[in-house]
């Protein structure tokens, strides 16, 4: 009889017992890396943000201060968790997962930030939401597909609808960094009561930090005790102007 008539979970078991023979190849330099995304040389070759961080917004100070752009005017958000530096080629494994559709790579986000993660007081995982346009377009949205895999390891539940985009705007990579609070002002709303709660707002990249500010501004006017920002990677290009 043919495996296509077995039941599903025979052919699940299948699938996996192939998946465990094969070799995966590195996304990065196409070398053998057993069962991870990457190899170990293309790992450690990753490039990761200095321990002296703004603790607000993750760019670079010298003693681990706050910058003196989060001290003039201070984001909505409370903290932002961030584990690489936003350059090559960790802008190469992003473009695989938003671009490409290769979903492992979501898979490793959430285990990395998981680490980073733990011990925190947080009580909800918000993914940063799409406009149903860009949905549709893509597929799906990589800040829900990594908050899955980050729910698995923090036991924190995701709330994947109460906070929406409701107007499309144009990519914020496009824009001056100067217009980027007013092109995702007024972009979102919020659909529950988070009166009290402590709120992890997931993402994949922060470049300006604008769509986060106007995300946690958005969660807290619904009540959120805290905001705390975690992304993959943090981009440092525009060195501690936060905007």
């Amino acid at each position: 009889m043919s495996i296509l008539t077995q039941p599903h979970s025979l052919r699940q078991l299948a699938g996996q017992f192939l998946a465990d023979l094969l070799p995966t190849s590195c996304l990065l330099c196409g070398a053998d890396s057993g069962k991870h995304l990457l190899c170990p040389a293309c790992a450690d070759d990753l490039p990761l943000l200095p321990a002296a961080l703004c603790p607000q917004c993750s760019l670079p100070t010298t003693f681990g201060e706050r910058c003196g752009a989060c001290l003039h005017e201070p984001p909505h958000f409370d903290a932002t968790c961030a584990f690489f530096r936003y350059d090559f080629p960790v802008d190469r494994i992003v473009h695989a997962l938003k671009y490409g559709h290769q979903l492992a790579v979501a898979e490793w986000l959430g285990d990395t930030l998981a680490a980073r993660l733990a011990g925190l007081t947080l009580e909800l995982i918000v993914p940063l939401p799409l406009h149903p346009q860009r949905l549709a377009e893509r597929g799906f949205n990589q800040a829900v597909e990594i908050a899955t895999h980050l729910e698995k390891h923090l036991k924190i539940p995701v709330d994947r609808y109460s906070l929406q985009r409701t107007r499309a705007t144009p990519a914020q990579a496009e824009l001056p960094l100067k217009e980027r609070h007013k092109n995702v002002r007024g972009a979102f709303e919020c659909r529950s009561d988070f009166s009290g709660r402590h709120l992890l707002l997931l993402d994949d990249v922060m470049t300006s930090g604008a769509t986060a500010n106007e995300c946690a501004r958005i969660l807290k006017l619904h009540g959120a005790a805290s905001v705390t920002v975690a992304v993959a990677a943090r981009a440092l290009k525009h060195s501690a102007r936060h905007s």
